[in-house]
């Protein structure tokens, strides 16, 4: 199958399941839980369709989440049916996407390691010879000063 075809279908069942859990499920399970559809994946044959959710909160809050989406995907399969118009519609599967908790938990490490070469508040020592009270903006370039006109003054 054509690989844009693919991507076109693909894109369809993100955008049905992600208004679809916004908007029309009413799970308590799901609501309560803040459920971000990531991406989705559909096989070459439009047989199945893995659809990538992050589940931000705890892990018990992430796996009543999975739990109620699971039980929730044939309402999701209906919406998807009424919007394709393929002879079979995919079978979705929630899979939990990690790939959002493992970046901010990357950036946090960076920002740790960062933080401890230089304290934020720390002030320059005076006796380091680029340690200038004047040294221009924050971005490191050179701030020209306004110039006086003679009809000012």
């Amino acid at each position: 199958m054509k690989t844009h075809r693919l991507a076109r279908v693909a894109e369809a069942v993100r955008e049905v399941a992600s208004e679809t859990i916004l908007y029309e499920l009413r799970d308590p399970r799901v609501k309560a839980a803040r459920v971000t559809v990531t991406r989705a994946e559909v096989s070459g044959d439009l047989q199945h369709a893995k659809v990538y959710v992050s589940v931000m909160g705890s892990p018990r809050e992430q796996d009543l989440a999975m739990y109620g989406l699971k039980h929730a995907a044939g309402f999701v399969q209906s919406k998807l049916a009424g919007r394709l118009q393929t002879r079979f519609t995919p079978v979705i599967q929630f899979v939990l996407d990690q790939g959002v908790k493992k970046s901010i938990e990357m950036t946090r490490l960076i920002n740790e390691a960062l933080g401890q070469g230089a304290p934020a508040g720390a002030a320059p020592a005076e006796d380091e010879p680029d340690a200038a009270p004047d040294a221009g903006s924050p971005d490191g370039t050179a701030e020209e000063e306004p110039r006086k006109d003679a009809s000012e003054g």
